[in-house]
C-alpha cells in the first residue's frame, strides 16, 4: 500500500467505526498514518545511494537525520507528528485512546507532510 492508500484506510476506520473494531480503531487509524509517513521517509533513503542504509536505523535516528536532507521546519513537523502518532499506538494503563479529532487532525498533518516530502 502507498502512503496515500494508508491514510485512506486510517481514514474509513474513524469515518466509520464498527462493532468488529470496537476499542482498536484508535490506535490502528494512528499505526497506519504512522506507517504512511515511514513509508515517505524510507522512499527518500531508497532515492540516494549514499542514504539506503539510514532505512535500517531506528525511527529515531532516521528522524534526526531528516534535517539534513530537507528543510529543518518540514523536519521538525514530520517528527512531531510522528511521534504524536506512536504514542497514540501505544496502550497506557491510565490514558484514553486517541479521540476522531486528535486522529483527524494528525492524519491530515500526514497527509500534508507526505506531499512535501521530496
Amino acid at each position: 500500500m502507498t502512503p496515500s492508500d494508508l491514510l485512506g484506510a486510517a481514514r474509513e476506520l474513524i469515518a466509520r467505526p464498527d462493532a468488529a473494531t470496537a476499542g482498536v480503531w484508535p490506535r490502528t487509524a494512528a499505526f497506519l498514518a504512522r506507517q504512511a509517513i515511514e513509508q515517505s521517509i524510507a522512499s527518500i533513503w531508497k532515492a540516494q545511494a549514499d542514504t539506503a542504509d539510514l532505512g535500517s536505523c531506528t525511527m529515531r535516528s532516521q528522524l534526526t537525520c531528516l534535517a539534513s536532507y530537507i528543510d529543518a521546519e518540514t523536519a521538525a513537523q514530520v517528527a512531531y507528528t510522528w511521534a504524536a502518532l506512536s504514542g497514540a499506538c501505544h496502550y497506557h494503563r491510565y490514558e484514553l485512546a486517541p479521540t476522531a479529532t486528535e486522529l483527524t487532525s494528525w492524519i491530515n498533518d500526514a497527509d500534508q507532510l507526505i506531499v512535501r516530502l521530496p
